[in-house]
Protein backbone atom coordinates (compact mmCIF):
# COMPACT_ATOMS: atom_id res chain seq x y z
CA UNK A 1 0.00 0.00 0.00
CA UNK A 2 2.69 2.16 0.76
CA UNK A 3 4.83 1.53 -2.69
CA UNK A 4 1.51 2.23 -4.66
CA UNK A 5 0.99 6.05 -2.81
CA UNK A 6 4.75 6.46 -2.95
CA UNK A 7 4.36 5.62 -7.32
CA UNK A 8 0.98 8.05 -7.08
CA UNK A 9 3.09 11.05 -5.80
CA UNK A 10 5.63 10.53 -7.85
CA UNK A 11 3.26 10.52 -10.91
CA UNK A 12 2.12 13.19 -9.66
CA UNK A 13 4.78 14.86 -9.84
CA UNK A 14 5.96 13.96 -13.10
CA UNK A 15 2.92 15.40 -14.85
CA UNK A 16 3.49 18.95 -12.84
CA UNK A 17 6.92 18.92 -13.87
CA UNK A 18 5.84 17.90 -17.50
CA UNK A 19 3.31 20.60 -17.34
CA UNK A 20 5.49 22.84 -16.14
CA UNK A 21 8.12 22.22 -19.46
CA UNK A 22 5.18 22.21 -21.61
CA UNK A 23 3.58 26.10 -20.35
CA UNK A 24 7.73 26.86 -20.02
CA UNK A 25 7.86 26.22 -24.09
CA UNK A 26 4.64 27.79 -25.09
CA UNK A 27 5.98 30.94 -22.92
CA UNK A 28 9.40 30.63 -25.07
CA UNK A 29 7.82 30.48 -28.57
CA UNK A 30 5.11 33.36 -28.17
CA UNK A 31 6.77 36.55 -29.81
CA UNK A 32 7.52 39.30 -27.08
CA UNK A 33 5.97 42.48 -28.30
CA UNK A 34 8.32 45.38 -29.91
CA UNK A 35 7.20 48.02 -27.13
CA UNK A 36 4.96 49.11 -24.83
CA UNK A 37 2.10 50.86 -27.22
CA UNK A 38 -0.91 48.67 -28.41
CA UNK A 39 -0.53 48.03 -31.75
CA UNK A 40 -2.33 49.56 -34.35
CA UNK A 41 -4.86 47.18 -34.87
CA UNK A 42 -5.99 46.75 -31.34
CA UNK A 43 -6.94 50.56 -31.18
CA UNK A 44 -8.63 50.48 -34.36
CA UNK A 45 -10.47 47.23 -34.07
CA UNK A 46 -13.21 48.36 -31.43
CA UNK A 47 -14.11 51.08 -33.59
CA UNK A 48 -14.63 49.60 -36.92
CA UNK A 49 -16.81 46.91 -35.21
CA UNK A 50 -18.51 49.21 -32.97
CA UNK A 51 -19.46 50.89 -36.33
CA UNK A 52 -20.80 47.77 -38.49
CA UNK A 53 -22.53 46.84 -35.33
CA UNK A 54 -24.32 50.06 -35.38
CA UNK A 55 -25.47 49.95 -38.87
CA UNK A 56 -27.13 46.62 -37.49
CA UNK A 57 -28.64 48.17 -34.43
CA UNK A 58 -29.91 51.49 -36.46
CA UNK A 59 -31.81 49.00 -38.86
CA UNK A 60 -33.01 47.05 -36.01
CA UNK A 61 -34.85 49.51 -34.63
CA UNK A 62 -35.42 52.16 -37.14
CA UNK A 63 -36.06 49.90 -40.39
CA UNK A 64 -39.65 49.11 -39.60
CA UNK A 65 -40.38 52.63 -39.68
CA UNK A 66 -39.95 53.23 -43.96
CA UNK A 67 -42.52 50.13 -43.59
CA UNK A 68 -45.30 50.30 -41.64
CA UNK A 69 -47.84 47.96 -43.56
CA UNK A 70 -45.33 45.26 -42.08
CA UNK A 71 -47.37 43.67 -38.59
CA UNK A 72 -45.42 44.76 -34.93
CA UNK A 73 -44.82 40.85 -34.48
CA UNK A 74 -43.33 40.83 -37.38
CA UNK A 75 -41.22 43.90 -37.06
CA UNK A 76 -40.16 42.82 -33.44
CA UNK A 77 -39.13 39.26 -34.75
CA UNK A 78 -37.29 40.75 -37.98
CA UNK A 79 -35.77 43.00 -35.30
CA UNK A 80 -34.43 40.67 -33.47
CA UNK A 81 -32.92 38.63 -36.23
CA UNK A 82 -30.69 41.79 -37.12
CA UNK A 83 -29.64 42.18 -33.79
CA UNK A 84 -28.27 39.24 -33.47
CA UNK A 85 -24.95 39.95 -35.19
CA UNK A 86 -25.16 43.14 -33.86
CA UNK A 87 -24.76 41.47 -30.96
CA UNK A 88 -21.70 39.54 -31.80
CA UNK A 89 -19.92 42.59 -33.43
CA UNK A 90 -20.51 44.97 -30.32
CA UNK A 91 -19.56 42.13 -27.75
CA UNK A 92 -16.40 41.46 -29.71
CA UNK A 93 -15.35 45.31 -30.07
CA UNK A 94 -15.77 45.26 -26.24
CA UNK A 95 -13.69 42.39 -25.70
CA UNK A 96 -10.95 43.58 -27.96
CA UNK A 97 -10.95 47.30 -26.97
CA UNK A 98 -11.23 46.60 -23.00
CA UNK A 99 -7.43 45.78 -23.73
CA UNK A 100 -6.61 49.37 -24.64
CA UNK A 101 -9.55 51.52 -23.63
CA UNK A 102 -11.77 51.92 -20.52
CA UNK A 103 -15.05 51.07 -20.42
CA UNK A 104 -16.22 54.45 -20.47
CA UNK A 105 -14.47 55.28 -23.13
CA UNK A 106 -16.02 52.56 -25.22
CA UNK A 107 -19.68 53.13 -24.32
CA UNK A 108 -18.85 56.87 -24.65
CA UNK A 109 -17.41 56.18 -28.25
CA UNK A 110 -20.20 54.04 -28.96
CA UNK A 111 -22.89 56.44 -28.15
CA UNK A 112 -20.80 58.85 -30.71
CA UNK A 113 -20.79 56.11 -33.28
CA UNK A 114 -24.23 55.82 -32.78
CA UNK A 115 -25.17 59.21 -33.32
CA UNK A 116 -23.52 59.51 -36.43
CA UNK A 117 -24.99 56.52 -37.77
CA UNK A 118 -28.45 57.48 -36.88
CA UNK A 119 -27.62 60.68 -38.05
CA UNK A 120 -26.70 59.29 -41.98
CA UNK A 121 -29.73 56.38 -41.77
CA UNK A 122 -32.61 59.10 -40.73
CA UNK A 123 -31.41 61.72 -43.87
CA UNK A 124 -30.76 58.91 -46.08
CA UNK A 125 -33.11 55.30 -45.34
CA UNK A 126 -35.65 57.30 -44.14
CA UNK A 127 -35.47 60.46 -45.60
CA UNK A 128 -35.73 63.11 -42.27
CA UNK A 129 -34.00 66.31 -42.40
CA UNK A 130 -32.14 66.74 -39.05
CA UNK A 131 -32.91 69.73 -37.41
CA UNK A 132 -30.68 72.36 -36.14
CA UNK A 133 -31.86 72.14 -33.00
CA UNK A 134 -30.61 68.39 -33.09
CA UNK A 135 -27.71 69.03 -34.10
CA UNK A 136 -26.62 71.03 -31.44
CA UNK A 137 -27.69 68.74 -28.76
CA UNK A 138 -25.71 66.07 -31.02
CA UNK A 139 -22.68 68.46 -30.68
CA UNK A 140 -23.26 68.71 -26.96
CA UNK A 141 -22.72 64.96 -26.65
CA UNK A 142 -19.86 65.22 -28.97
CA UNK A 143 -18.14 67.55 -26.23
CA UNK A 144 -19.00 65.30 -23.47
CA UNK A 145 -17.38 62.62 -25.91
CA UNK A 146 -13.90 64.47 -26.37
CA UNK A 147 -14.12 64.85 -22.71
CA UNK A 148 -13.98 61.64 -21.59
CA UNK A 149 -11.88 60.36 -24.71
CA UNK A 150 -9.27 62.52 -23.70
CA UNK A 151 -8.60 63.43 -20.53
CA UNK A 152 -8.19 60.13 -19.32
Amino acid sequence: MIEKAAFCGSKRRLAGAVAIRIQSAAQASRPEPSSDMPSLWIKVAPWALLVVSNVFMTFAWYGHLKNRSMTLLLAIFTGWMIALPEYVLAVTANRIGHDVYTTAQLKTGQEAITLVVFSLFSIFYLGEALRWTTLLGFGFIFVGVAIVMLFK
